[in-house]
């Protein structure tokens, strides 16, 4: 029947055809012998399964079983129907099976994440892209050792924007403010210019290149003394040891806008600088990216922008 194929393509198809769920219940029943049987393959009630068979007569015009002392038996035109129906479910399981080498994957994105740039600004807004493109998976790691299978397709990076081998697309981060909370300076006294901030706790965070001395340089200060200097293995830490009143910091203002805004954090005499370093997103020089990262690199560099115009 089916080596007849191609002629049966030039001809129009009748009007009326079984669906394939009629014809899966015709062919479970011959097997079974019974409605029972077939409900129980196929998850359906044996209601439903007699409604799919009814249909599937009354398109052919013909009984298609006969019930005698062991059940459901085809009847001549039930014989004459189940086998090139059977050959039909399995031409149509062989499509779908030769045609799943064809079907597009959903496309995936893995992106190494700097911990504090994912907890503080990437996370809170990332359900936006997520929303516009739900056929794109992302999936966030934190940085990990060379050579690992998983390589990344991105990766958020802190520094000049000059990786070797790296294409870099510049986010945020050189707007760099300093802040402290208000009660520390209700306790110490107002901060009026660089140099009252001797009489204050410095937090720092020596693996990050935003350098007390590059503050004091683009201040026209010569040298900055602070009392004392807490330092912190986590850049978060130096935020929250901020937000707690234990010192003042230097933070990407685009870190610390919820707490600016609402005054947990406060930009005393609008100190800060411009530093040459900030936040980027890189990805390898020596391929094109996919159609899934151009989408995630617009729209991370539409973010950054529209945060900056929001100020």
């Amino acid at each position: 029947m089916l080596s007849d194929a191609p002629s049966l393509l030039s001809a129009p198809l009748p009007r009326r055809l079984p669906s394939t769920m009629g014809l899966r219940v015709v062919e479970a029943v011959a097997r079974h012998g019974s409605c029972s049987g077939a409900a129980d393959e196929l998850n359906l009630t044996q209601s439903a399964v007699s409604k799919q068979l009814r249909g599937v007569e009354q398109i052919v015009g013909a009984s298609l079983f006969a019930r005698n002392r062991r059940g459901l038996e085809p009847t001549e035109a039930g014989h004459a129907f189940i086998g090139p129906a059977r050959e039909v479910l399995v031409a149509l399981a062989s499509a779908v099976g030769g045609v799943a080498g064809f079907r597009q994957e959903q496309p995936m994105l893995r992106l190494h994440v700097l911990p504090i740039l994912g907890d503080r600004w990437l996370v809170p807004r990332f359900s936006r892209f997520a929303e516009e493109h739900p056929e794109i998976e992302v999936q966030f790691t934190n940085f990990v050792a060379h050579g690992t299978a998983e390589a990344a397709d991105a990766t958020f990076r802190f520094g000049e924007g000059d990786w070797p081998g790296q294409q870099a697309d510049y986010l945020f981060g050189r707007d760099v403010a300093l802040v402290a909370a208000p009660d520390l300076l209700a306790r110490l006294g107002p901060i009026g210019d660089v140099r009252d901030i001797a009489r204050f706790p410095v937090l720092d965070h020596p693996p990050t290149p935003l350098r007390w001395g590059e503050f004091a340089e683009a201040n026209t200060v010569a040298d900055l003394v602070p009392q004392r200097v807490i330092r912190f293995g986590f850049y978060a830490l130096v935020i929250r040891a901020a937000i707690a009143g234990q010192g003042v910091a230097l933070v990407p203002r685009a870190l610390v806008v919820e707490e600016l805004s609402g005054g947990r954090l406060v930009n005393p005499a609008g100190l800060g600088f411009r530093s040459r370093h900030g936040y980027w997103l890189t990805r390898p020089a020596d391929r094109p990216p996919s159609p899934a990262l151009v989408l995630l690199r617009d729209w991370l560099v539409a973010e950054a922008v529209g945060m900056q115009e929001a100020r």
